[in-house]
């Protein structure tokens, strides 16, 4: 045996204050997405790092154990193209590529701290439980507001805009991009224990139904397919007692979820689909993003700098800002080149073999999807729920999940 492998786990006052403090700093990034100010965010980014920094110390007073992941390869790779790109004069703002990098390294840490933070089934489960009381509490609030107090945040803060503001979210899909995280933890709750059955199928119909009152099209598509693949997996399980408490879940589920959604009304998402051409101005955003990549396929103009290239390939006048390529996989290439698109996809490619194993973590799949046609990942509040998700997926199991 090696020396390793006789280290001792971390003590459970570290874990369970680490979880604790893990999620305040998500719970703030959300509560704060709408500031656009970049100072509410910076706050996570500190907390974070200072968690890990505190990690770093404790292991190296008295080390324990730690479990490598091979998805910490590309994941560091991320971090490691902005490197490159500011040592080779390749990315066309320095200070903007700087910024990108911090937030990546943000994310690495966030990763590797919730992979070892939720190694205790007992810890796993508080922290996941955490998160999903926090989403659907805000998905009431998100959807109350939403009907009583338009465009703005909490019923108190102008958002600057007039309406599809819900909760902190000035974007409705956004907003979905967020519930689509939560969604599969509620089901997962639900089906792996008898008891919540009820509670489980109205808290999911209710999240679905925000979501369809938002008018998201990609997000309303994803979270019905999410549903479906949480059930299609649970009934090839071989947990029989879970093949028969999701049948009877489905049920309530489909119950309840339209209910909610007749009471809210998909009047709005059924015109938006109405729409002959939904592509339009993202298409020709995708064209722009395209051809940057073909200037420069190997380094990118740097991590952070689509808005400061974009003018140079853009092939229309909206006459507005645009900050993204509302694609986050032709964001990725066009800013780290080929190199940063190839890890992006070997984590996404990592979180589909994790999701099939863990289904509450199916989010962060749906996640990796919705951004073909949009930027959730370019939100740092939901870039960061997404890689501590798959962070909790990847934690060494002292015990195996139910499903």
């Amino acid at each position: 045996m090696s020396r390793v492998s006789k280290l001792p786990s971390p003590p459970s006052w570290l874990l369970a204050g680490s979880a604790a403090a893990l999620a305040v700093m998500l719970f703030w990034a959300i509560l704060t997405l709408w500031v656009p100010e970049d100072w509410t965010f910076g706050l996570a980014e500190a907390g974070v790092l200072a968690l890990g920094g505190a990690w770093a110390i404790r292991f190296t007073l008295r080390p324990y154990t730690i479990r490598g992941i091979p998805v910490l390869v590309p994941m560091a790779g991320t971090v490691v193209v902005g490197l490159v790109q500011l040592a080779t004069g390749t990315t066309v703002n320095r200070w903007e590529t700087w910024n990108a990098v911090l937030k990546w390294l943000v994310y690495l840490a966030a990763f590797l701290l919730t992979s070892q933070i939720c190694s205790p089934a007992i810890v796993r489960r508080a922290f996941r439980r955490a998160l999903l009381y926090f989403g659907f509490g805000l998905s009431v609030i998100a959807i109350l507001q939403f009907f009583t107090s338009p465009g703005k945040v909490f019923w108190l803060f102008q958002s600057g805009y007039q309406e599809d503001v819900l909760g902190p979210f000035v974007s409705r899909d956004h907003y979905a991009a967020f519930i689509e995280l939560i969604l599969p933890i509620t089901l997962y709750e639900a089906i792996s224990d008898r008891r919540k059955r009820f509670s489980g199928a109205v808290m999911a119909g209710a999240m679905v139904a925000s979501v369809v009152a938002g008018a998201s099209r990609a997000g309303s598509i994803l979270v019905v397919l999410e549903s479906a693949a949480v059930l299609l997996l649970v009934s090839r399980s071989s947990v029989r007692s879970a093949r028969r408490v999701g049948g009877v879940f489905a049920s309530l589920l489909l119950v309840f979820g339209l209910t909610f959604t007749a009471v809210v009304g998909w009047a709005r998402l059924w015109q938006r689909f109405q729409d002959p051409d939904p592509y339009r101005g993202r298409r020709e955003l995708l064209i722009s993003a395209v051809a940057m990549v073909r200037a420069r396929p190997w380094t990118g103009f740097g991590l952070g700098n689509f808005e400061n290239v974009y003018p140079g390939y853009a092939i229309i006048d909206t006459g507005e800002l645009v900050d993204h390529a509302h694609n986050d996989w032709a964001e990725w290439a066009a800013e780290g080149g080929l190199p940063f698109l190839g890890c992006m996809l070997a984590i996404a490619a990592y979180s589909v073999l994790q999701a099939r194993q863990y289904v509450w973590g199916l989010g962060v799949v749906s996640m990796f999807l919705h951004s073909l046609v949009d930027f959730p990942m370019q939100k740092p509040a939901l870039a960061l729920w997404t890689f501590v998700l798959l962070g909790a997926m990847s934690a060494r199991k002292e015990s195996k999940e139910s499903i």
